[in-house]
């Protein structure tokens, strides 16, 4: 699927020159404007916007498929979109022998699982796949049941989701990315749905679409559209949009999040060097300390939040959990944020602008994945990013192995047993115990970053 798939076919009408003389003038200027409104309902399009409020285009059917890095995606505009739950197949009716034609000369189906990681073999198992199929009668195929009168949007809810990281970077920001130029006018027709993520995630669902989430894999109708895509639309990077794709960007994806949990601050403290030794404590900036309580826990809390208070802090810390509303306004409220390497840290979404993110890098070769994942979308936020890198003097892995074991000799030698092996050493066992007067450096240069 490495090449764009189209068909597109359109009719154009006109008046020949004897029949405007029989019409008479006046009726040959309503034709004209009949005509006109028809060209302007046929007129080809080539961006989502022509078709964000599925208006039925009589005659004409327009298919669009993609394969990128991360996602494959079909957008389908016709009169005839039907989707048959019990055989995973969106069929795509053509309208007119022209179309037919087309689809002669081009007819292929596309399997695809519509869910944001596709080279993620082990995400993709739970991912219900669905074909694209092109069919030249409507006779042939289910009928349909029920019809909706504005467009849909099928994607899956299966891969990772329920892990906070991939809730975003896999699910929220591409659908967002999708259906935000559809202005809450569509339908999300999900396959493995799963009620709590519904639940968890309801202000931005409600916030992209004005309907009930439609659970597809439960359905006995066949549910008929004109515009359906099928699939998200994704960038390659982590907690991105590419906004030479997209009409949307992370500072638009950032402004939704304001305005979807009536976040209130939208810029972090500025620190005035007159400030500096003010004790009243109106101008301290606040640091947040995303907790752990299973893996990777800070294991010397109350030494760092000593410390912090110390340099001029205002000190929280929270865990994340399933409560969206309640930890989004506890971030925005800080200036800084501090924690880490995991999926707590994706809550930087919620960060005022020119915030600072403060990442925790464990010991063991972690450094690249926890830099892709969390200092590269930094920049398309607006928020400054320190990470400060453990020893094996601060790792908990120090009481599980010897100081001569390959686990802190060879990391690449623990990496090249597999992913499940490296994520068990270093990321399922190990805890951190932060030097504090190392780590005090990297807490004075974010202070440094607050005054900028």
């Amino acid at each position: 699927m490495d090449e764009k798939i189209t068909y597109d076919t359109f009719f154009a009408r006109s008046f020949s020159r004897s029949d405007q003389k029989k019409l008479g003038y006046g009726a040959f200027i309503g034709c004209l404007l009949i005509a006109l409104s028809f060209c302007l309902v046929f007129m080809p399009y080539s961006s989502p916007q022509s078709i964000r409020l599925g208006t039925s285009v009589p005659k004409r059917m327009n298919l669009v498929c993609k394969s990128e890095k991360r996602s494959d995606y079909c957008e389908i505009n016709g009169e005839d979109v039907r989707i048959d739950a019990k055989s995973s197949t969106v069929f795509i009716v053509a309208s007119s022998q022209q179309s037919i034609r087309d689809l002669e000369d081009n007819n292929t189906s596309l399997l695809i699982g519509p869910y944001s990681r596709k080279e993620d073999q082990i995400a993709m198992k739970s991912v219900r796949k669905w074909l694209v199929k092109p069919v030249m009668e409507s006779n042939v195929i289910p009928h349909c049941s029920q019809a909706h009168s504005v467009p849909a949007i099928l994607f899956s809810l299966g891969g990772y989701s329920g892990n906070n990281y991939h809730d975003f970077t896999d699910i929220i920001i591409p659908l967002y990315s999708t259906a935000r130029i559809f202005n809450g006018e569509v339908k999300f027709v999900v396959t493995n749905s799963n009620p709590w993520w519904i639940n968890k995630f309801r202000n931005l669902v409600q916030k992209l679409s004005n309907y009930e989430v439609i659970d597809i894999d439960n359905e006995e109708n066949i549910h008929c559209f004109t515009s359906v895509v099928v699939g998200l639309k994704r960038a390659p990077q982590e907690l991105s949009i590419d906004p030479s794709k997209s009409s949307y960007s992370m500072k638009d994806f950032r402004q939704f999040l304001r305005s979807a949990y009536s976040l209130n601050k939208a810029r972090a403290i500025k620190i005035e060097d007159e400030d500096d030794d003010d004790d009243d404590g109106k101008t301290r900036p606040r640091l947040l300390i995303v907790a752990r309580n299973r893996t990777r826990a800070f294991r010397n809390t109350d030494e760092i939040v000593g410390m912090a208070r110390n340099l001029g802090y205002e000190v929280g810390v929270a865990e994340a959990d399933g409560n969206i509303q309640r930890f989004a306004e506890i971030v925005n409220s800080c200036d800084v944020m501090m924690g880490v390497h995991g999926a707590g840290l994706t809550n930087m979404v919620f960060l005022p602008e020119n915030a600072v993110l403060i990442q925790v890098i464990p010991f063991g070769g972690v450094e690249w994945p926890a830099r892709a994942a969390f200092r590269e979308p930094s920049k398309d936020m607006n928020i400054k990013y320190l990470d400060y890198k453990i020893k094996a003097e601060e790792s908990s892995l120090i009481e599980q192995y010897p100081a001569d074991h390959e686990v802190f000799k060879n990391p690449l030698s623990i990496s090249k047993q597999g992913w499940l092996t490296f994520k068990a050493v270093y990321l399922d066992k190990q805890d951190v115990n932060l030097d504090i007067n190392r780590f005090k450096i990297t807490l004075l240069k974010a202070l440094e970053l607050l005054h900028q």
